[in-house]
């Protein structure tokens, strides 16, 4: 039994994230635990909100709320969104633990001690008003390349020029609106990630079988312009991991905080020793997930992660790691994501354009969304969502494909052998074809998943449940009743052998409605199949499910088109 260890990226706590946010880390990352927890692998998923940073404080003050109950209270509402979908987190933790806290401390505590961390004197912006320095994204004004006049102190909106607060014309406080600002000198922790450089290169080369989209984004941020890069891990504000070394206080950090890139990918350990804690399990446990001198070199452990946050993950964690000098398991697999579009634009809040985790919840049942969003999964290019594609893989794949089979056999057999399955004869020749169709399928399915290549596998899925509808058609069970009542006995016992198989090779994908179908022969068999399994013995009782998959109309289609296009 392997041990594998899988991390999603962690939503930011400043909002309800969007379908793309869903399909970009968690989705993805879901599937494949469920898929190798069938197969019999300890797995160990985490997650966790992403609790620090300019955006969790000007949310809050939005909100009109503390900062720290505004993240309790958006840490509750993602998880609870999290469970409506079926994510199977082992823990849903929160970067503000005390945990990521004293991990946070005692890795800036090593990378000082081996020399990979310098102190900065730079420049920045403070207000006089707010009575505070303000990080970049605190400050607004116009923008000096295109005039935009709501231009932010690191990223223009408008043209996406990337800027500094001191660009900015007529800046001003994004907290208080004040223009009394002035820059002053403050000095910040640097990590020295250009002494990292070499190492990370022999790393990422190692990585033979990583997607293109991975090492390509890491290579880039590596060897383009002058490299590697020294990065700032402090901030000048007051919600964060507090910058001390380990447990002893950093003399001229007094009231800064680490930057939220720095504590964030350290949350996944957190977020494990966060698990073991409400598990009642020990320190030994989370870190023989982790250290690699404590077990964790027989895990396994692979990353979820859309593009942008790829540079990241790919080097300032891993020079994060590597610069500690101690056994931390490094990842072995990054499985990134390109954008998900909506009908050809991006997802906006402000404008009200396209559909938000919560509010797809609300509209159909999370199954519809898991499986549109695999099955366009944006895996090698951008993938666009629109209403037409969601309707159409609804009713064709899950409605008439799936659900057909599943009501087509159950009610003909409770028609005419009543509510156990009746005792036929042997398998013919076409029950042969059938399982040999369908056990090379299974293989074909199966290396799809051990790949991460999740297009292709949800295409495979759909083959096999449609190879059910064509097993029906041609052996018409319903004709052969009239003269051979046994030999449409045979039939329809192959037909729930196949129904029991897609219960349990479609969960992964579709739990929801995979446990509908286990429910009709009452199993509890979830293990992954390796062949299409012995038809279910005679006298087995089974029930019907009633509207297992309800179709979308055009009608609603089209008010969903006009509610989720945006607002002029």
């Amino acid at each position: 039994m392997t041990r594998h260890l899988i991390t999603s990226a962690l939503p930011y706590i400043n909002g309800i994230k969007h379908l793309g946010n869903l399909v970009g880390s968690q989705l993805p990352a879901d599937v494949y635990a469920r898929f190798l927890r069938a197969k019999g692998d300890e797995v160990l998923f985490i997650c966790a909100t992403d609790e620090h940073g300019t955006p969790a404080e000007l949310a809050a003050a939005k909100a009109g709320k503390d900062v720290a109950d505004f993240c309790k209270d958006m840490w509750k509402i993602q998880s609870d969104i999290a469970d409506g979908f079926g994510l199977s987190f082992d823990h849903f933790g929160r970067s503000s633990s005390p945990q990521n806290h004293a991990l946070t401390q005692a890795f800036a505590a090593k990378l000082y001690e081996n020399g990979l961390i310098s102190e900065v004197d730079e420049e920045q912006v403070y207000s006089h008003t707010d009575g505070r320095y303000l990080p970049d994204r605190y400050v607004e004004g116009t923008c000096p390349n295109c005039a935009y006049e709501n231009a932010r102190g690191d990223q223009c909106e408008n043209c996406t020029k990337q800027l500094d607060p001191t660009d900015l014309i007529n800046p001003r406080s994004a907290i208080s609106g004040s223009t009394e600002l002035e820059v002053r000198a403050t000095k910040h922790l640097y990590l020295k990630q250009s002494m990292m450089r070499e190492k990370l290169q022999e790393w990422i080369d190692s990585k033979t079988d990583w997607p293109i989209l991975t090492t390509s984004i890491a290579k880039k941020w590596l060897n383009d312009g002058d490299g590697l890069q020294d990065r700032s891990i402090t901030r000048d504000l007051d919600w964060g991991v507090p910058v001390k070394r380990g447990d002893e206080p950093w003399p001229g950090m007094e009231g800064k905080v680490f930057y939220v890139w720095f504590d964030a990918p350290i949350e996944y350990i957190g977020a494990t020793a966060e698990w073991a804690q409400a598990n009642g399990k020990t320190d030994a446990d989370w870190r023989s997930w982790w250290r690699n001198d404590e077990g964790a070199q027989n895990v396994r452990y692979t990353e979820f992660m859309a593009k942008d946050n790829i540079p990241f993950h790919t080097l300032s964690f891993p020079a994060t790691i590597m610069g500690s000098e101690e056994p931390w398991k490094l990842v072995d697999y990054i499985k990134g994501f390109n954008w998900l579009l909506y009908e050809g634009g991006k997802f906006s809040t402000s404008q009200g354009r396209g559909v938000f985790m919560n509010q797809a919840l609300e509209l159909f049942p999370a199954d519809y969304w898991r499986w549109w969003l695999i099955s366009n999964a944006p895996e090698g290019s951008d993938s666009d969502f629109t209403w037409e594609s969601f309707q159409g893989q609804v009713n064709k794949d899950l409605a008439d494909v799936l659900g057909n089979f599943a009501s087509r056999l159950t009610k003909f057999t409770r028609s005419k052998f009543g509510e156990t399955l009746p005792d036929g004869g042997e398998d013919s020749e076409l029950e042969t074809k059938l399982r040999e169709e369908v056990n090379a399928r299974l293989v074909t399915l199966t290396k799809h998943l051990d790949a991460i290549e999740l297009r292709k596998a949800a295409s495979e899925l759909r083959a096999i449940w449609a190879l059910g509808n064509e097993y029906l058609q041609e052996a018409a069970p319903w004709s052969v009743f009239k003269t051979d009542p046994e030999r449409a006995a045979a039939i329809v016992r192959m037909g729930f052998g196949l129904l029991d198989l897609y219960a349990r090779i479609s969960a992964p994908f579709i739990p929801h409605l995979s446990a509908q179908l286990a429910e009709v022969l009452n199993s509890n068999d979830t293990s992954w199949p390796s062949t299409l399994p012995h038809t279910p013995k005679a006298g087995t009782p089974f029930t019907v499910p009633e509207n297992l998959v309800a179709k979308i109309d055009d009608e609603t289609r089209d008010e969903l088109i006009e509610r989720f296009g945006g607002r002029d």
